[in-house]
């Protein structure tokens, strides 16, 4: 802050509506606290949004003195580069509103909402955009790197029913893009992450859903996953678009209808929506769950909203993350007894291995149709290192390196940019692939001073 002008922070508190706030400051440090524990960086200046105006004027403030930029949305952030050091924190979590239009079945989002915000929203008029399985993820950040979920087999990926954004560039201008207006603009921040400037509303079709979905969890001994995987695969080819199975490898939680006796074993669940008449779900899941003898199940007929929110308690604020992912074709054999041995050798209770399945819609997409390219995914493998204490860093770190490097000859090469790590700028490539030219293209138009680079950057040039 001491190469800053004197009343330059002035200035700018008294031209925005919202909060700017500098160390010192009342709320300085619950702002920069972000979901990964890991991340304990102290911005100069923390601009909380109001609106797009605050938002232009955060980007112009930044650009003219020359201090590099983090924007956080309303969730997760794994990589933590929603926050930064000495430079300026864009935070949009105060701009939250959700206006559903019901007979258009469109949803305006503002940037600070988490998938909780939209699906109560659009839920009311049994309403739903494909988004992520955690309801306080951010949908601003899900959506700019792709977004899957529980609807994704049955209607795509989140961006593929994004519609319209407006968006702040790094010029300080609010822009509209859609296939009509900017059309490269809109092409590349469609997985492209925040490479391109500060989305402040998103414009999405929404699609009939619920309010009841009928799903719940199959819990097996993890003796049992390696023929429980074998069969799952198996079933995929034959899964309806309205059937959503995902698996997880952890140590049981304790879960209300499992037996104490059970909570803390090795295990392999199955988590499971289907999004179709309700009436049809016990036998769109039984192969399912005759895939072992399990420990234990939950399942039946619930909201869509309370599905959402299933996993919120393995995912809450405050502790320490570590991820490394693969984004995987098939489950061959070599994988799944690779998974099935790290679970073995778990540093904490809390680290988990989980495969999204995605496919389904999701794969009648031309990998060139927008930025994101990985329309043969069949799942996103996602190794999910969580731990409390900051001694613990080593060995939960090295597991999930480990597990990374042992699965990656069954990998596609490719990754969901938004499992990245702030270290994996190398990946930048892998995740964008065929794509990536076109990206650098689009970001020597729209970011050619490379303002916007506090992410998993797209460079401008050399």
């Amino acid at each position: 802050m001491s190469s800053l002008p004197s009343g330059a922070i002035d200035d700018l508190k008294a031209a925005a509506r919202g909060q700017v706030l500098t160390p010192g400051d009342p709320g300085y440090d619950e702002a920069r606290k972000i979901w990964n524990a890991m991340i304990d960086r102290r911005p100069a200046v923390i601009v909380r949004c109001a609106g797009a105006a605050d938002v232009s004027k955060a980007v112009n403030f930044a650009r003219d003195h020359n201090l590099i930029v983090a924007v956080r949305g309303g969730g997760h952030n794994i990589a933590g580069t929603a926050v930064c050091d000495d430079g300026v924190m864009i935070d949009m979590t105060p701009m939250k509103s959700v206006r559903i239009n019901p007979w258009s079945a469109t949803a305006y989002v503002e940037p600070g909402v988490t998938l909780a915000d939209v699906d109560g929203e659009a839920q009311a008029f049994g309403l739903a955009v494909p988004l992520g399985v955690n309801s306080t993820t951010g949908v601003a950040g899900l959506t700019l790197g792709g977004g899957f979920g529980w609807l994704s087999r049955r209607y795509g990926m989140t961006i593929d029913k994004l519609l319209s954004v407006d968006i702040v560039t790094a010029d300080g201008t609010l822009q509209h893009a859609s296939e009509q207006e900017n059309p490269d603009l809109f092409w590349a921040i469609r997985g492209g992450g925040g490479n391109f400037g500060v989305v402040t509303l998103f414009e999405f079709k929404l699609h009939p859903v619920g309010p009841i979905i009928y799903g719940g969890l199959v819990v097996l001994p993890l003796d049992q996953a390696r023929d429980a995987l074998v069969k799952y695969r198996t079933e995929l080819q034959t899964m309806p678009d309205e059937l959503a199975v995902w698996a997880v490898l952890r140590l049981a939680p304790p879960l209300p209808f499992l037996k104490p006796e059970v909570h803390g074993k090795p295990m392999v669940a199955f988590a499971i929506c289907y999004s179709g008449d309700p009436q049809n779900g016990p036998a769109a899941v039984d192969a399912i769950r005759k895939l072992g003898t399990p420990y234990g199940e939950h399942l039946g007929p619930m909201p869509y909203t309370a599905w959402q929110k299933a996993f919120d308690p393995l995912l809450t604020p405050g502790a320490r993350n570590y991820w490394k992912s693969h984004n995987i074709e098939t489950l061959q054999d070599g994988l799944i007894d690779t998974l099935i041995k790290a679970i073995e050798t778990l540093p904490s209770p809390q680290c988990e291995i989980f495969l999204g399945c995605i496919g389904g819609a999701t794969m009648r997409v031309a990998p060139t149709a927008m930025a994101y390219p990985h329309r043969s995914t069949q799942f996103a493998m996602n190794v999910h290192g969580r731990w409390d204490d900051p001694n613990d860093d080593a060995s939960c770190i090295a597991w999930s390196r480990k597990v990374f490097q042992d699965a990656e000859p069954y990998s596609q090469g490719g990754v969901y940019v938004n499992f990245m790590t702030e270290e994996e700028s190398g990946r930048v490539g892998a995740a964008y692939g065929p794509n990536f030219d076109r990206l650098v293209e689009a970001k020597k138009r729209y970011d050619p001073q490379n303002l916007f680079r506090h992410n998993q950057n797209i460079r401008p040039g050399p």
